[in-house]
């Protein structure tokens, strides 16, 4: 995370798969919320930030039963999401307290 040029925080994360790679290129950040559940893939996360379409910054995902999946926080660092950033709870909520809505955001993978 940089403030203009300063660095001021970095993160650990997991981006898209091959065959459901993560978007590149400048974004806004939009709608946020604080969990959501996806029947497709039998999982969620916590803290969400969008910064295109269903494209998001959230958690590691959590099963049915709202508890984190420790074998995908293991996979932090590689490819292993379906297109979203996937971080760790803290730091996902640290982008949902502490990044406002259209914030200017430039996705590299």
């Amino acid at each position: 995370m940089y403030n203009n040029n300063d660095l001021i925080k970095t993160m650990v994360c997991s981006t898209g798969i091959d065959s459901a790679p993560t978007p590149t290129g400048t974004f806004v950040t939009g709608n946020k919320g604080t969990s959501f559940f996806s029947d497709k893939y039998g999982e969620g996360g916590y803290y969400w930030t969008s910064f295109w379409g269903n494209y998001l910054f959230h958690s590691v995902p959590f099963d049915k039963d709202k508890n984190i999946i420790q074998g995908e926080v293991a996979k932090l660092g590689e490819k292993a999401s379906h297109g979203c950033v996937r971080l760790s709870v803290e730091n996902a909520k640290w982008i949902y307290n502490n990044i406002p809505r259209n914030t200017k955001v430039y996705v590299e993978t």
